[in-house]
């Protein structure tokens, strides 16, 4: 069956053709139900399949637009992370004592998108817990990379990213600690933004059955992933904004204009690599090819600068306080090894693994400390930012790799060029905009020989979302974007 001209446009585009009345909503949701449905036996995506609710909300977009509403996802087909709340589907998070748990009301960002005219499909795919880079987990299974099938499509929002390379929708929504919005954007070719730490609330986004509560999550965010750079300043803004249950958690203020209009005047600090985490030959390549054509463009493009905060140290750091996070909601059996394996290392150990096992057992005291040592960290950053607009680095090492489900991650590796590196030491480079809060954006910038996408995040400063965010719509327009996996350009 030949694809419809509408399966692969941008959500921008369809707000258009919409508008225009050149298509309907229902017709933009039953196209996307049929790629599901002829495509997701290979995929597996969308493990939670709402197509009645959303033909209705399709239909009352319909309508809408009919009276002459004008709403910014009126009619526009997406879907959402399994960890989500939405009231009446499942969320389990991929554990399986909770796959009967169905909360009953909606998280407040999903509330936010179908009071927007959002057409939500269904929920996409996650490890469990959301903690790994692959999706995963004994109730759904396996989610593939659409690119390669034998791979990961990226995690914890990988059912979300391979959904959009295979045309389920035009926008979804995923979240981020660990690089959970970045990676899988990078493995699948698509777009994402980590916003700004607590941008967007993150109340529904809880795991069950905990209480839907305004929560400080420590560095956890939620973000938009889409096709086009575009795309995502239209779902964030939906999305953003303090959370009325809480006047203390969120930001009231509105986000800044981007820092510039024109590619040319853009002052850029581009990363490609470093000796923590070094890149893979073919995203070196892509890098250094983008740095090129920026160059060409007329952009400032610097490549090293005593302002970067020393990513070793950083990374350390990140270490300590995400495990320290994670580490809280780990079993006791898990808990009492951690803190027997912490106890038997040297002293002078600074490995990022050893720092992984030391963040598992911190105590307030050693988080304090280290939240201070982060204070430090922004300060740098906010010194860096007057003299760049935007940092340019890598997501990951290399490429999608073949699933490795082995049960202990550090036990994993990652090859890079014919060297082996332990698979959570990639935590590093997303870790570099996590961990002081800052908005990143992932954008896709070319394939690597085997025809895997390769992408770069664009790091901004604090609360300024829309400048990474514009400097990718201008990357975009200039030298191009998402590319169709050639198996599902159907």
């Amino acid at each position: 069956m030949a694809r419809s001209q509408w399966s692969f446009k941008t959500a921008t585009e369809l707000s258009a053709a919409l508008a225009a009345k050149q298509v309907s909503a229902v017709e933009l949701a039953q196209d996307a139900i049929g790629r599901i449905e002829r495509h997701d036996g290979k995929i597996n995506a969308i493990c939670v399949r709402d197509f009645a609710r959303g033909l209705e909300a399709a239909r009352a977009a319909d309508a809408a637009l009919a009276r002459g509403e004008t709403r910014p996802l009126l009619g526009i087909p997406l879907t959402v992370k399994e960890s989500f709340n939405v009231a009446g589907l499942p969320t389990t998070w991929g554990f399986p004592a909770q796959k009967d748990f169905t909360p009953p009301e909606d998280a407040l960002s999903i509330s936010r998108v179908k009071a927007a005219g959002g057409v939500i499909l269904g929920k996409t795919n996650v490890p469990t817990s959301l903690s790994d880079w692959q999706s995963y987990n004994d109730i759904y299974g396996t989610t593939n990379n659409p690119f390669d099938l034998g791979r990961t499509p990226g995690g914890s929002s990988g059912g979300s990213s391979a959904a959009l390379a295979a045309g389920y929708g035009a926008l979804s929504l995923g979240s981020d600690i660990g690089g959970s919005l970045r990676v899988p954007a990078f493995h699948c070719g698509v777009y994402a933004h980590k916003p700004t730490f607590n941008l967007a609330p993150t109340r529904g986004h809880t795991p069950p059955p905990f209480p839907p509560i305004p929560l400080d999550r420590d560095m956890a965010v939620i973000g938009p992933m889409a096709r086009s750079a575009a795309d995502l300043s239209l779902l964030l803004d939906v999305i953003a904004g303090p959370d009325p249950l809480d006047a203390g958690i969120g930001y009231r203020l509105a986000l800044p204009p981007p820092r510039h209009g024109e590619l040319k005047i853009f002052r850029v600090l581009l990363i490609d690599t470093d000796r923590v985490m070094p890149t893979s030959v073919s995203v070196h390549t892509a890098i250094e090819k983008l740095a090129g054509n920026l160059d060409k463009a007329g952009v400032s493009v610097t490549r090293q600068s005593p302002l970067l905060p020393d990513f070793a140290d950083s990374s350390r750091l990140y270490m300590r306080m995400l495990m320290s996070f994670q580490g809280t909601f780990f079993p006791p059996d898990a808990v009492a090894g951690a803190r027997a394996a912490a106890a038997k290392l040297a002293p002078d150990d600074m490995s990022l693994a050893a720092e992984r096992l030391r963040g598992i057992t911190l105590s307030h005291r050693g988080w304090l400390l280290d939240d201070g040592a982060r204070g430090r960290l922004r300060a740098r950053w906010r010194e860096l930012f007057k003299n760049f607009d935007a940092v340019i680095c890598p997501i990951m090492p290399t490429p999608a790799y073949p699933h490795d489900h082995s049960p202990d991650q550090e036990t994993r590796r990652v090859n890079i060029d014919g060297k082996d590196y332990v698979y959570p030491d990639q935590l590093a480079w997303p870790g570099i905009a996590t961990l002081p809060g800052l908005p990143a954006t992932a954008i896709p910038i070319g394939l690597s020989p085997e025809g895997l996408p390769i992408g770069v995040q664009i790091v901004g400063p604090w609360l300024e979302d829309r400048t990474p965010l514009k400097l990718a719509e201008l990357i975009e327009r200039e030298f191009g974007g998402f590319v169709l996996p050639p198996m599902f350009d159907d």
